[in-house]
C-alpha cells in the first residue's frame, strides 16, 4: 500500500486512493478522508453516546486510531465499514468509562422478531421558504429528540440504516451482528419512533390554533375596544 507515485488527490479520489496517499504521506490525503467520512462517523457515535461533544470526542480518537493503523487497512471490507466498527468501538469504551446508565448496544445478537422493514426516504428536494426552514428545523429537533430516546439496540441500527442508508450487510458488518437482528431492531426502531412522534402529533392537534395568551388578549381588546367606540 506504499505506491511508487500519488496522483493529486481531491475530493473525486476513490477512499482507497485516499488510503494509499494517507500512507505515501500525500498531502491533504487524510484531511480529505475525514471530510468524506466526518457525517456518517459523529452520527454514528452520537447515536451511542447522545451527547454531541462526546460524540465529536469519539470521532476524532477514532481517526487518530485509524490513522495510525491504515496500513493495517487491506480493503477488503469498504472503508466506511472499517472507520465505523472503530468509532463504534471507542463510543461504547466512552459509554462504559462514563458509566452512563444507559446499556450500551450488546454486539452478541438478541432474540428475533418477526416482520421486515422497509426503506425510509427521508430526502426532500423542494424549495424551501424560510417559513418552511423553520418547520423543518422544528420538525428536525422533534425527531432527533425521538431517535435519542430509542432504546440503545435499536438506535444506532436506525441510524444507520435510515440517516446514513448502509444496506442490511453493511450495518450486519459494522456491528457484528446477524443480518437478521439488523432487520428486527430496524422494524421495531420504525416502528417506536412513529408512535413517538404520533403522540406528539397528537399533543400538537391539541394546542392548534389555540386562543389563550397574547392572541386571545388581543382579540379580546379589540373587540371591546371597538363595542366602546361605538356607545
Amino acid at each position: 500500500m506504499h505506491p511508487a507515485g500519488i496522483k493529486t488527490l481531491n475530493t473525486g479520489c476513490t477512499d482507497i486512493e485516499l488510503v494509499q496517499g494517507i500512507c505515501a504521506h500525500a498531502p491533504h490525503a487524510f484531511e480529505l478522508l475525514m471530510r468524506r467520512h466526518n457525517q456518517t462517523l459523529y452520527r454514528t457515535a452520537r447515536s451511542i453516546l447522545r451527547d454531541d461533544t462526546e460524540a465529536e470526542d469519539a470521532v476524532q480518537e477514532a481517526y487518530l486510531l485509524a490513522y495510525r493503523n491504515i496500513d493495517k487497512f487491506r480493503g477488503d471490507a469498504k472503508l466506511s465499514t472499517w472507520l465505523t466498527r472503530i468509532v463504534i468501538n471507542e463510543a461504547i469504551a466512552r459509554s462504559r468509562k462514563n458509566h452512563r446508565r444507559a446499556e450500551v448496544i450488546r454486539l452478541d445478537g438478541e432474540t428475533e422478531l418477526n416482520g421486515d422493514a422497509t426503506e425510509v426516504n427521508m430526502n426532500d428536494s423542494a424549495p424551501e421558504s424560510p417559513e418552511r426552514a423553520a418547520m423543518r428545523a422544528q420538525a428536525r429537533a422533534m425527531l432527533e429528540a425521538k431517535i435519542d430516546q430509542l432504546p440503545d439496540t435499536f438506535r444506532t441500527v436506525f441510524v444507520l440504516r435510515a440517516l446514513e442508508e448502509m444496506s442490511v450487510e453493511e450495518t450486519a458488518t459494522c456491528l457484528d451482528i446477524p443480518e437478521a437482528t439488523v432487520r428486527t431492531r430496524f422494524f421495531r426502531a420504525r416502528s417506536l419512533l412513529r408512535e413517538a412522534l404520533s403522540r406528539e402529533i397528537d399533543f400538537a392537534f391539541e394546542e392548534a390554533f389555540t386562543f389563550d395568551g397574547e392572541r386571545c388578549n388581543r382579540i379580546v381588546a379589540g373587540v371591546l375596544a371597538r363595542l366602546k367606540a361605538t356607545e
